[in-house]
């Protein structure tokens, strides 16, 4: 897998995160804690994707 391709994957990963968040805010009781979880998650792969543009850019 080229790096373009991981780039792509982890922004398909960020977006299905976001959905996840916003159909956990959509519940009559959403889980803050999932909540939590899943942006935590999503923090990650937004870093983890800007480290890799740079590499892109450097490269």
């Amino acid at each position: 897998m080229s790096l373009q391709d991981r780039i792509e994957a982890l922004k398909q990963r960020h977006a299905h995160l976001e959905n996840q968040v916003t159909e956990e805010f959509n519940r009559p009781h959403p889980d803050e804690a999932r909540i939590a979880e899943l942006k935590r998650q999503k923090l990650r792969i937004k870093d983890e994707i800007e480290q890799s543009m740079h590499r892109v850019g450097a490269a």
